[in-house]
C-alpha cells in the first residue's frame, strides 16, 4: 500500500514539474542560439524588415551568339589559315557561333580534305611540300561524321553538298561545303574516308548527285527500278507511283498512283508558302556571305 503511494506521488510530481522544465529548456535554448525572443516594433512590419544587400545584377545576352565571341574570332584565324594555304580551292569562310564552315570548288575537293586529313606544310608558293606527308597536328579531321545536300532550284547549281568533318584529338568539327547541278559530278571523298561509301550512296539516291570515282554508285535507301529522286524540292510529297500487294498475282506490283488533282510543278523555285514570305534572318551582317560564283568550265583543246 505504502509502495503504490509512493509511486502517485512520484508521477504527480512529475506531471507538475515537466512543463516549466521543457519551457525553461526550450528558452534556454533560444537565448543561447540567438533567436530573437520577441519582435520589435520598428520590425512588425515585414516590408521595413532588414534585407540582405541586393547583388549585381548581369544583363541579359541580347544575341545568343555573342557567348561564343572568343571562339568565333579563334575560327576565323583557323579559317584565314586554310584560306591562305588552298587559295586555289577554297572561296570563302564564314563562322557562325562556334561553327566554321569553308567553300570549296568541285574541283577541290580532293586537295581539300587531304589538307585537313594528313597535308604537313601549308602549299603557299614557296614552301616546299612533302610527297608523304605525316598527319597534321593542326588539323587531323580524321573522321568524315556525314554528307548530305540542300535543293536550291533557283540556283545555276542547285544542289549545296554539305561534308561534316570530326577531329576526335582536337575534339573540333569543320563544316565544308560544295556545289553541282544535274550533270555535274563531285569528286568523290571515299579513297580518302571509307565512311563516306554509304553517305555518298544516300545523297545520289535522294538527290541525283553523282560522284566520280565512287566504287559502288546505286541506289541505298528507295526501292529497285525507282524513278527519280524524293528529297528534291520538284519531287511531289506522294510519289509517282505507289506498291501495294496484289492478293491475286501473290507479288508486290507497282501502280501509277491515281489522285483527284493533278500534279503542280512549281518552275522557277515558286511554291504555295512564297505568299507568307521569305521571313526574317537574324544572322549578323558580318556573317551573311554572298553564294560563291560556279567554277568556270574551260574547254579543252584539241
Amino acid at each position: 500500500m505504502a509502495t503504490r503511494l509512493y509511486r502517485s506521488r512520484a508521477l504527480a510530481s512529475l506531471r507538475t514539474s515537466r512543463p516549466s522544465e521543457i519551457r525553461c529548456f526550450s528558452t534556454s535554448i533560444a537565448q543561447l542560439a540567438g533567436f530573437p525572443t520577441g519582435q520589435p516594433k520598428d520590425t512588425e512590419n515585414m516590408r521595413k524588415a532588414p534585407r540582405p544587400p541586393v547583388g549585381t545584377l548581369h544583363s541579359p545576352l541580347v544575341n545568343p551568339a555573342d557567348k561564343y565571341g572568343s571562339k568565333a574570332e579563334n575560327m576565323h584565324k583557323y579559317g584565314s589559315w586554310i584560306m591562305g594555304c588552298l587559295p586555289k580551292y577554297v572561296q570563302q569562310i564564314s563562322v557562325w557561333k562556334d561553327e566554321l564552315t569553308i567553300y570549296v570548288s568541285p574541283s577541290g575537293i580532293i586537295p581539300v580534305f587531304s589538307f585537313l586529313k594528313r597535308k604537313s606544310q601549308c602549299p603557299v608558293i614557296g614552301l616546299p611540300t612533302d610527297p608523304n606527308p605525316p598527319d597534321n597536328t593542326s588539323a587531323e579531321f580524321t573522321q568524315i561524321s556525314d554528307i548530305t545536300a540542300v535543293d536550291y532550284p533557283t540556283r545555276d547549281q542547285r544542289f549545296e553538298v554539305v561534308y561534316n568533318l570530326l577531329s576526335v584529338r582536337h575534339n573540333a568539327r569543320i563544316r565544308v561545303k560544295t556545289y553541282a547541278d544535274e550533270a555535274t559530278p563531285v569528286p568523290s571523298v571515299t579513297p580518302l574516308f571509307d565512311g563516306a561509301n554509304w553517305y555518298e550512296r544516300e545523297v545520289y539516291d535522294l538527290f541525283g548527285v553523282f560522284f566520280t570515282d565512287h566504287p559502288d554508285l546505286r541506289r541505298i535507301m528507295t526501292d529497285y527500278g525507282f524513278e527519280g529522286h524524293p528529297l528534291r524540292k520538284d519531287f511531289p510529297l506522294t510519289g509517282y507511283t505507289e506498291v501495294r500487294y496484289d492478293e491475286e498475282k501473290k507479288r508486290i506490283v507497282t501502280e501509277p498512283l491515281e489522285l483527284t488533282q493533278a500534279f503542280r510543278n512549281f518552275e522557277g523555285g515558286t511554291s504555295a508558302w512564297e505568299q507568307v514570305g521569305p521571313g526574317t534572318d537574324r544572322r549578323p551582317d558580318s556573317f551573311k556571305l554572298p553564294t560563291p560564283k560556279p567554277e568556270e568550265k574551260t574547254e579543252e583543246k584539241k
